[in-house]
Parts: C-alpha cells; sequence; structure tokens
C-alpha cells in the first residue's frame, strides 16, 4: 500500500532548490500530494514542506533517507521526514481553568487532532473527573516551591514512559524550569491568554482592563526558557468596549485561547510547522 509521507526542509536559498527536491522524489517513483514554500529575502532562507505518497516496502525507509541526507548535503539543507500514519503521542498539563483542555479532548474524540493522548498531568484535582470521562490516565503532581524539581522529575518520568512527542500546556499556570524547556525543544506548546507580546505574565486580562484597551487577544506559542517569549504559532483578536468588564473581558479571552491553541496544535501535528530565529512559518 501506498504511504503518506511528509518533508519538511530548510536551508539559504538558491536556485534550483524545487527542481532538485522534485526531480529526486521523481527518481523514487513518488507522486506528490501538496507543496508550499516560502523565501525568507532579508536572512537569504528557503523553507519547503512537501506531502508525497510512494510504494515503500520493509527497508526502504533507510535507503530513501540514507540518498536524499546526500542531495541534502550538497545544498545544506536541514530536513525532516515524517510519516501520515504515525501518531504522534501528547500529553496534557492542566492547573484549574479546564476550558482548553476540555476543548482539545473534544476535537480529539472527534478525530479532529489525530494523536495519541495517554496521559493528563495536573498540579489540582480538578481535571480528574474531565480526563476520566475520556478515560485517559490522570496524574496529580502537586507543585510548590519546595518541591519544583522533584515534581518535574516525576512529569519527565511519565513523559519518557509514554514516548510523549508533545507537551502542551492547556492553561497550566506553572512556570517551567529552564532544564525542561531545554530538554524539550520545540515540543512544548503554551497558550498565553494575552496578544504577545503586550501583558506578558500571570494576569494580562486584569493589566489590559486597566489600560482600557479596545481588543484583547490570545497567543500559542512554543516554550522556551525565556518566559512567553518563545516562537509565536497562532493569535487571534477579539473587539472590546467601554461597556465590558473584567469578567466579560476574561469570557470573550477564553473563547480565543481554545481557538489559538487548538489550531497551533493541529497544526504541530499536522507537521506544518519550521521555527527559525524565533519565528515561525506555518504551511498551508
Amino acid at each position: 500500500m501506498p504511504k503518506t509521507a511528509i518533508l519538511l526542509i530548510d536551508c539559504p536559498d538558491r536556485k534550483g532548490l524545487v527542481a532538485a527536491i522534485a526531480n529526486f522524489l521523481l527518481t523514487q517513483n513518488a507522486n506528490i500530494l501538496h507543496a508550499d514554500q516560502h523565501q525568507d529575502n532579508e536572512l537569504g532562507l528557503f523553507f519547503m514542506r512537501i506531502e508525497f505518497s510512494f510504494e515503500q516496502t520493509e527497508g526502504d525507509e533507510g535507503a530513501f533517507r540514507r540518498d536524499f541526507a546526500l542531495l541534502a548535503e550538497s545544498l545544506n539543507m536541514h530536513w525532516r521526514l515524517e510519516y501520515a500514519e504515525r501518531k504522534p503521542k501528547v500529553a496534557l498539563f492542566v492547573s484549574q481553568y479546564l476550558h482548553c483542555i476540555a476543548d482539545l479532548l473534544q476535537r480529539h474524540q472527534s478525530g479532529e487532532l489525530r494523536c495519541e493522548i495517554p496521559v493528563v498531568i495536573s498540579n489540582h484535582p480538578d481535571a480528574a473527573a474531565l480526563a476520566g470521562f475520556y478515560n485517559i490516565p490522570f496524574h496529580l503532581i502537586e507543585v510548590n516551591r519546595q518541591n519544583k524539581q522533584q515534581a518535574e522529575a516525576q512529569q519527565i518520568k511519565l513523559i519518557e514512559e509514554h514516548g510523549i512527542d508533545l507537551i502542551v500546556l492547556a492553561r497550566y499556570m506553572q512556570i517551567l524550569s529552564p532544564e525542561f524547556c531545554r530538554r524539550y525543544p520545540l515540543r512544548v506548546i503554551n497558550v498565553h491568554h494575552s496578544f504577545l507580546p503586550a501583558f506578558v505574565g500571570a494576569k494580562p486580562y486584569h493589566a489590559a482592563f486597566a489600560r482600557g484597551v479596545k481588543l484583547i487577544g490570545s497567543t500559542s506559542h512554543y516554550v522556551t526558557e525565556v518566559l512567553d517569549d518563545g516562537p509565536i504559532i497562532e493569535q487571534d483578536v477579539t473587539r472590546i468596549s467601554h461597556t465590558d468588564e473584567l469578567d466579560d473581558l476574561i469570557q470573550k479571552g477564553r473563547d480565543l485561547e481554545r481557538l489559538v491553541l487548538s489550531r497551533a496544535v493541529r497544526w504541530h501535528l499536522e507537521r506544518r510547522i519550521l521555527s527559525y530565529a524565533n519565528k515561525t512559518v506555518i504551511f498551508s
């Protein structure tokens, strides 16, 4: 049976890159299903996502990777080959606000998010019933100033035991340590309840209300060691007015949080994101 594969590429821009990649796939008897590309003219970089199908027998994957590596080396490419049939494993982290995790679990059950969710991890018991409803194991790991290192060690143990590919912070209200962030680069997605870089920190809706802004937003981004400063994946905004109270901002903002987080997670699972220079390319 034909397999569907996804090739993600970034390299210095030059003439003939698309032709070189297409010709290579032709030699592999591959059928290109979809291709998207982007050039950063300022930095002189080329980015491409190409989805293709091809007949592959046992042992062919190694030969494909070996042959493409030769082409990639000649063109100074960074590249990644993924197979669409493989479902990434996702760990959901949550605290007490359940709107984002409830949305993700429902989308997963409906088939919108093509992944496995083997574990929900929380520092509060509030999400236990929700995880149980979807038959997902729930792990309560309390976190405080005294036990943070031990708590993260327990979290890492669960992540490694389950072979987790992606960690989603669905309103997990704890700051991850630099060591944790370095361990999982571009594998932790957070949703921040603000249109970054405005109103960073724990209470952005309060800050936005005090400032009297007319737009509020939400941001989904990869997590780095610097708080709320990782590569941005998705953002959205909604208009507010002088008649909106703080509770109105929070309610409207939570709707945005659901949307931007679910989009970011879906694009990551579909291998549509390349990150560079603390930015992202989101392929169509």
